[in-house]
Formats: C-alpha cells, structure tokens, sequence
C-alpha cells in the first residue's frame, strides 16, 4: 500500500498535496473545535452560576454558593464555614433533583481492604 502511495506521489504530487493540506483541517474537528466548545460550556455554567446553588470545584469540594466578589466565589463547605474560590474553579452544579448530593458514600469511606472505616476526622471526644 505504501509502495503504491510512493510510486503515486513519484508520478504525481498532487495526492501528497491534499494529505498535507487535510492534516490540519482534521486536527481543527478533532482537537481545536471541541476544545473550544468545553470552554464555553464551562465559561457558560461559570456565569450562570447563582447564591444557593450546590456547586463541586475543580478540586473535588462540595459546596454551597454564598456570594461573589468579581471572580471570587464564597463557597460554603460545611455549616458557617466557608471559603474563597475562583469562579474558574467551578467545575459543574450537583444536580440535587436528580438525587446527587455532596454527602459521602458508604463506597467514599471504604479502605483498600473493603472494610467500612469512619472517615477521618469524624468523631468527636466529649
């Protein structure tokens, strides 16, 4: 096959020409163009973000929106407790009609051996 393509391309450089102009309208359907749809996905739900809304960073934290300072977040992760984030760090809402919470799963919990551990910091002396 590639004897054929090499004898085609000895004879005629007109096949070669259109592989080498191909190449980078592919690489824009298959890399640029998706690239930039995420992005404007992402700059969308960044945006329509709102206070009350339960919302999961980029780092993987759970939280509720509190307030916003330009593109400063507050985000609140457990009761008066609340931190600063970038806008940009939002990576999706927890969707909570679907049943999606930020509470851990019994499966969050679990150790490498499968037994069921409390997580830590979760017990309190008296």
């Amino acid at each position: 096959m590639l004897s054929l393509l090499l004898a085609a391309s000895n004879s005629n450089p007109l096949p070669s020409l259109i592989i080498f102009l191909l190449i980078p309208v592919a690489m824009y359907f298959l890399l640029i163009r998706p690239q930039k749809r995420r992005q404007r996905d992402a700059v969308q739900l960044q945006s329509s973000v709102e206070i009350g809304d339960e919302v999961m960073t980029t780092s993987g934290l759970y939280g509720f929106i509190t307030g916003f300072e330009g593109d400063i977040a507050w985000l609140e992760v457990d009761d008066n407790v609340q931190i600063r984030i970038a806008r940009a760090a939002i990576q999706r809402k927890v969707d909570t009609a679907k049943g999606e919470t930020a509470e851990p799963t019994v499966d969050d919990v679990k150790n490498a051996k499968g037994k069921i551990e409390p997580a830590a910091g979760t017990e309190v002396d008296d």
